[in-house]
């Protein structure tokens, strides 16, 4: 039982890596632009929340899977 949980989790944890690489690697697009419009500006502000949402979970799942162990 503790062996799907821990794969689930993993898994998790992979697929939030994932989202989070993606939303740097759009962000990095942006920041290459000289300029950015309103709509560019308000997806970066969506971008660095998403990724901050991502990073914390990444932690709360490594750390649960570390409490666990």
């Amino acid at each position: 039982m503790d062996e799907i949980k821990d794969s689930t989790l993993g898994e998790e944890i992979e697929r939030l890596h994932s989202e989070h690489r993606r939303y740097a690697q759009r962000l990095e697009e942006l920041l290459q632009k000289p300029y950015l419009t309103e709509d560019e500006q308000l997806e970066e502000i969506r971008l660095k929340k998403l990724k901050l949402h991502a990073k914390d979970l990444i932690y709360a799942l490594e750390h649960r899977i570390a409490a666990v162990a």
